[in-house]
């Protein structure tokens, strides 16, 4: 399988990023915004207004959303928000070429549904054939070329690895997998639990603290990864223990960024007005409604849900969390 020409929906920070490491592994790259205007000003200005100072390599080609531009792809990266994925990967499915690989870029689960990417993908384009992108990476150091590692997981083994060698260069390494959900789910859980982190260094609680929080964060998706199905290599690999450790140190990640500021004492909204889209804000409720479904002690992730609904205060989440009865360790 040949991945010559691919196309990337979504000219936020995270398609942008995209867009230049695959155009520096030699393909040939269509970047594709939602409109003409939008799309007419970042070519203009070889930039996205997402990602500023990160000029966009010169072989990126960029388009507004057509027919013409998603048919002439062999593969097709989904670059969108979580939540919006239902909506653009629904619009695209009549346009779409049969089995073309459609490879989800966003880390979350979608709220009412608890589906997770790929299954949206499934429901909405079910002629393609879905896979998930998903590990330790910030967008601004992708797009400068600084070196990355991740995971890209496809039922079909053979499709998962040509997709890596596609994607793959020198500083951006895939590395191919046939555990979705295990992908998936450290993805989805590690935002959630990286508000949490955030919060502890908000409050300057120190890094005893923030330590404890990532490790005993970490037995919660761990738990609820394995309860699921998923394999015990992927949840301590790249997808999940190392995304965690990446989003739960880095002032760069927006859910770290959005715990800081509930920390500091901001109100959700206004946290959330400041720091931007932060997946894990609309993420942890699905995450801790399929916990409590599933019967999957989750109470980390419980306690931030109920910060970011305003039913408990940080202080009231903290103490919960320091009261509980002690246990062993597991």
């Amino acid at each position: 399988m040949a991945f010559e020409r691919i196309a990337i929906v979504g000219a936020g920070a995270w398609g942008t990023a995209l867009a230049n490491a695959l155009a520096r592994a030699g393909r040939g790259v269509t970047l594709i915004s939602r409109d003409r205007a939008s799309a007419d000003a970042i070519a203009q200005a070889r930039e996205s207004p997402r990602l500023r100072g990160r000029r966009i390599e010169d072989r990126v080609a960029i388009v507004a959303a057509g027919a013409e531009f998603l048919s002439a792809h062999d593969a097709i990266l989904l670059a969108v928000p979580s939540q919006h994925l239902r909506e653009v990967a629904g619009r695209m499915a009549p346009m779409l070429k049969p089995e073309i690989p459609l490879i989800a870029c966003a880390k979350g689960i979608e709220r009412g549904t608890h589906k997770f990417m790929t299954e949206v993908i499934r429901e909405c384009a079910p002629a393609a054939r879905p896979a998930i992108l998903s590990g330790p990476s910030f967008a601004e150091e992708v797009a400068r070329g600084l070196p990355a590692a991740v995971t890209l997981a496809a039922e079909d083994e053979t499709l998962a690895a040509a997709l890596a060698r596609a994607l793959g260069s020198a500083t951006f390494r895939p590395y191919h997998s046939t555990d979705v959900r295990g992908a998936e789910i450290g993805g989805a859980a590690k935002n959630v639990l990286a508000i949490g982190a955030g919060i502890v260094t908000g409050r300057g609680l120190g890094a005893s603290a923030a330590a404890a929080l990532t490790t005993r964060g970490f037995a919660e998706l761990f738990r609820f990864g394995r309860a699921l199905g998923a394999r015990p290599e992927t949840l301590t690999g790249l997808s999940g223990l190392g995304d965690l450790i990446l989003t739960c140190s880095s002032a760069q990640s927006r859910n770290f960024s959005l715990g800081i500021a509930l920390g500091k004492g901001q109100a959700p909204a206004q946290a959330s007005a400041a720091t931007g889209l932060a997946e894990g804000a609309f993420t942890a409720v699905a995450l801790v409604e399929m916990a409590r479904e599933a019967g999957i002690e989750m109470p980390i992730a419980t306690a931030v849900a109920a910060i970011l609904d305003g039913s408990l205060t940080v202080d009231e989440a903290i103490e919960n969390l320091l009261t509980r009865p002690f246990r062993k360790e597991g």
